[in-house]
């Protein structure tokens, strides 16, 4: 991208941010948020007045009442690490974009983590939200789409390699704790036909629009809807590339992957420990990814998939079911629950930026370099 004398700003030349990349479809209003205050009020109510009233349950209530504050203090603690990792995933793989800097990394991440947990299905509504933010902070449709893919990949290469090891590892007798064989080596399996399915993606050229441009032209519609199609393939061969490249150059990007998993687990370790005694690590590490599964549900706001996942995952491998219970419970509260609460002020605030972005490119704006 050809630049102007002192610019730094990854801006796209005119007409290139356009009406449909403005705001319709993320408003998050005053009725959005009375509506979600008042499903969060109806939760928290049924939980407290119906679960223990529930044939068997009781005792799973009483041990959330006797739970050790310490332990649940450290739990709370340990949640803020899992936003640290993210933000720093985030920054590794978009910093380069000018207007990308810690502040506007923390503000889109976060907005992001709010709108996956309003809008659930896979965390669709936080990439939507995350795409939106930058292309007003004037990345390319192509380049979003590429990095995009790259960020997935880098968030997700830990867990798939998690789920590897650990199954393997748990089936073969290499790491203490039960090994049933659908908890450990289907999802193994699994994990290695997806990465063995991404890596014949990288053969892909990333410039297969480009190569289309004559088959288009010769056959008409069909030769342009077959080159709008291969944006898929392309921009996530692209992505991978991109992705590979952070590997090798140990970008921090990576690190922040694995922390912001680690935390997670540490979190849910330490609500195991508040309640009771937990499991190895290994069944911990293995039943908290195959339970994560149930994100990609299309639940109305993402609840009850992870939690029904997990739980079920845990009563597989032996443990407890009313310890993982209330594990999962107070897991699902501070990393599921918790980042509604910053991630709404965040979405305000990275409004107020966005504004700022689109004063910069108002007819007569200047764009001053960092020097």
């Amino acid at each position: 991208m050809t630049r102007a004398p002192g610019q730094t700003v990854d801006e796209p030349p005119p007409g290139e941010v356009h009406d449909e990349d403005d705001d319709r479809g993320l408003e998050l209003n005053a009725r959005t948020i009375l509506t979600l205050c008042g499903f969060l009020v109806a939760m928290i109510a049924g939980l407290y007045f119906l679960l223990p009233h529930l044939t068997g349950l009781e005792d799973t209530w009483n041990r959330i009442e006797d739970g050790s504050p310490g332990w649940i203090v450290l739990a709370f603690l340990l949640t803020f690490g899992m936003f640290g990792g993210y933000v720093a995933m985030f920054r590794g793989v978009f910093g380069h974009v000018e207007r990308i800097g810690w502040r506007e990394s923390y503000l889109i991440t976060m907005a992001a983590l709010a709108a996956s947990r309003i809008f659930a299905a896979g965390g669709a509504g936080g990439l939507v939200l995350q795409a939106w933010a930058l292309r007003q902070a004037g990345m390319r449709k192509r380049e979003v789409a590429d990095k995009t893919i790259s960020f997935l990949v880098l968030t997700y290469f830990p867990y798939a390699a998690a789920v590897i090891i650990f199954g393997l590892g748990l089936r073969l007798g290499i790491f203490p704790g039960e090994a049933p064989f659908t908890m450990t080596v289907i999802p193994a399996v699994i994990a290695l036909m997806l990465m063995g399915l991404t890596s014949l993606i990288l053969l892909v050229p990333t410039d297969l629009q480009r190569r289309l441009d004559g088959f288009a032209k010769r056959t008409g519609t069909i030769g342009r809807i077959t080159k709008r199609l291969a944006l898929v393939p392309a921009a996530t061969s692209a992505g991978l590339h991109d992705a590979i490249s952070h590997i090798r150059s140990r970008n921090p990007a990576l690190l922040g992957a694995i922390l912001f998993w680690g935390f997670q687990i540490a979190v849910l370790e330490a609500a195991f420990r508040a309640f009771g005694d937990a499991p190895p690590l290994a069944v911990l590490i293995q039943a908290f990814f195959v339970g994560m599964l149930g994100n990609l549900l299309p639940i109305p706001g993402g609840v009850g998939g992870v939690e029904g996942g997990m739980i079920g995952a845990f009563a597989a491998f032996g443990v407890d079911a009313g310890l993982a219970v209330v594990a999962v419970l107070v897991f699902r509260a501070f990393t599921f629950w918790l980042p509604l609460v910053p991630g709404v002020i965040a979405f305000f605030r990275l409004r107020a930026r966005v504004e700022e972005w689109r004063n910069e490119r108002a007819p007569g704006a200047t764009i001053q370099s960092k020097a």
